[in-house]
């Protein structure tokens, strides 16, 4: 059931900021690095008005110069999606506001991701069922466990307008927990095109409350350590949110 009181887990998601906050390649570093702050910032990973990693410790977790950081911070506070603050409690803060969600605004995503919807379907149901079932496989550990019903809890007492930040932690979460960086890595990218799709369309109260029961579904499934049970729960929830975005765009 949605509540209204959040649990803010936001700057500190743990795997979620794990699988946004990767390192980046050499060759391309300042557009990577832009690319990474962005995936945090839309993604809700740090949310707005929260404050980003200290910069010695952002660097280090991005593998990139304090330089090319600094550049990265300078080109999204341009943009206005970021502010630097002076002072002890300084640092980058996110400014970024979400748009006005409407049919419009939804289709106009759309356009602007040049990609086939089907085909993005597709492929998230590819990683987000393959992701469960492995994780399945492998089992949880202790600490594991304690996690994942963390992430659970606190997407399942969200109020409406935190919700789809909690979710995406708690998907990336599953993701990095299944072990795999790369898996964890893709993920994030494509979460982040259907989150900016998803942020322009209006939340709907039961349809949250029936999400929520279907991520009881598939931790329930991890737990049992059941493959079929977790690809069963995660297709689920899957046709849910695609039904629900081909009707809002029809």
């Amino acid at each position: 059931m949605v509540r209204t009181n959040a649990e803010p887990t936001a700057g500190e998601a743990g795997p979620a900021a794990e699988a946004v906050f990767r390192p980046v390649r050499a060759g391309n570093a300042f557009e990577e690095t832009v690319e990474r702050l962005l995936s945090a910032i839309r993604l809700g990973v740090v949310p707005h008005g929260d404050r980003f990693p200290a910069e010695r410790e952002l660097a280090a977790r991005l593998g990139v110069s304090r330089i090319t950081l600094r550049e990265a911070i300078r080109a999204l506070a341009e943009a206005g999606y970021v502010e630097s603050r002076r002072g002890r409690t300084g640092g980058t803060f996110v400014t970024y506001v979400r748009p006005r969600p409407s049919r419009a605004e939804a289709r106009r995503v759309l356009e602007g991701m040049a990609v086939d919807l089907d085909d993005l379907f597709a492929f998230r149901r590819a990683l987000e069922i393959g992701t469960a079932a492995l994780l399945a496989e492998r089992g949880l550990t202790a600490a594991q466990d304690r996690l994942l019903a963390e992430r659970l809890a606190a997407v399942d007492g969200a109020e409406v307008a935190d919700y789809r930040r909690l979710d995406t932690v708690f998907h990336l979460t599953l993701a990095e927990l299944a072990g795999s960086p790369s898996l964890a890595a893709a993920l994030t990218d494509v979460r982040m095109r259907f989150n900016d799709l998803l942020d322009a369309m209006p939340m709907l109260v039961k349809n949250l409350e029936h999400s929520s029961a279907q991520h009881r579904a598939i931790v329930a499934a991890v737990r049992a350590g059941d493959p079929d049970a977790a690809r069963r729960a995660v297709g689920e929830h899957l046709e849910g949110s695609e039904a629900l975005m081909r009707g809002f765009l029809s």
